[in-house]
């Protein structure tokens, strides 16, 4: 069978979007799968979903990702770090990637639900508008990741809650996993904040676990907080630890995520930010560091 044909740069990208859109569908079948875990049992994911939800901020600056080129070309160095599994991302991004050749052999997680708009009046309304267990499939991936923030004061939890039960249903009824990121959150004054303390963690992990007709597939996404092992005695389920937008330094952060990644039931981490857009610009330096915690 002749190996596919892909775009060399992204001015071919943006031709075959325009004349030969169907070539997304053909690469993605036909796209080079490998099994979810390999010998460690261990992930490195590369996470790049942000701009879909609004969210463009690194640090200081509040549009670092919004230039589709740049987050490309930075997206192709870290993927191709030896030790990088994989990618999450929402369809415009992986579909780009795909058209790329960049996702050969790796683990693929698609963005399902970018609704609730960062600063949005309803962005706790979670709403599922990317990928669905059906297209997941469809499109050859290994998984859907959806973001499930739980507000007692704020109505939009509800069926945040009802989509994400039915997102794990319908993935497991397709052995295909459901990386769930929850939060316990609230709606100050307009603002959503996050309870990052191990009890609102713990919380949220709780409540995002007993969701679905099965937890077979379910893994947890959840971030890095002060007495991580109180939080990981919550679980049973394979668990990735986020990265978020950096606000320690590099140094401060690997160390952190390197105690945490010790702990039982955490099988790596998914990162975007921190390492695509590091303080000195090094993509490269700080995904391999990020690798070499994992493994």
């Amino acid at each position: 069978m002749p190996e596919p044909q892909f775009a060399k740069d992204l001015a071919e990208v943006a031709e075959i979007r325009a004349r030969q859109p169907e070539r997304i569908a053909e690469l993605s079948r036909a796209r080079r799968r490998r099994p979810l875990l390999e010998g460690d049992g261990r992930l490195m994911v590369v996470a790049a979903d942000h701009p879909a939800r609004g969210a463009n901020g690194v640090g200081s600056n509040p549009m670092a990702m919004a230039d589709r080129t740049e987050l490309l070309e930075r997206l192709r160095v870290a993927l191709a770090v030896p030790g990088v599994d994989g990618l999450l991302g929402s369809a415009d991004i992986i579909e780009d990637l795909t058209l790329l050749g960049a996702l050969e052999g790796k683990v693929v997680f698609g963005s399902m639900n970018r609704g609730g708009l960062q600063g949005a009046s309803f962005e706790l309304d979670d709403r599922f508008t990317g990928y669905d267990a059906q297209a997941i499939e469809d499109m050859n991936l290994d998984g859907g990741k959806f973001l499930t923030r739980i507000a007692l004061d704020d109505a939009g939890t509800l069926p945040t809650l009802t989509a994400s039960a039915d997102a794990i249903s319908e993935l497991a009824a397709r052995k295909l996993v459901a990386l769930i990121e929850p939060f316990w959150s609230s709606n100050q004054g307009g603002k959503v904040v996050h309870d990052l303390t191990a009890e609102g963690v713990v919380k949220s992990i709780n409540v995002a676990q007993a969701l679905g007709r099965t937890t077979a597939y379910t893994w947890l996404k959840i971030p890095v907080v002060d007495d991580m092992e109180r939080v990981m005695e919550s679980t049973t389920f394979p668990t990735l630890l986020l990265g978020g937008d950096p606000t320690t330094s590099p140094e401060e952060t690997f160390a952190t995520w390197r105690k945490a990644l010790a702990l039982p039931s955490v099988r790596g981490l998914t990162v975007g930010r921190t390492l695509l857009y590091p303080p000195d610009g090094d993509v490269e330096a700080a995904v391999k560091t990020a690798v070499s915690l994992v493994r």
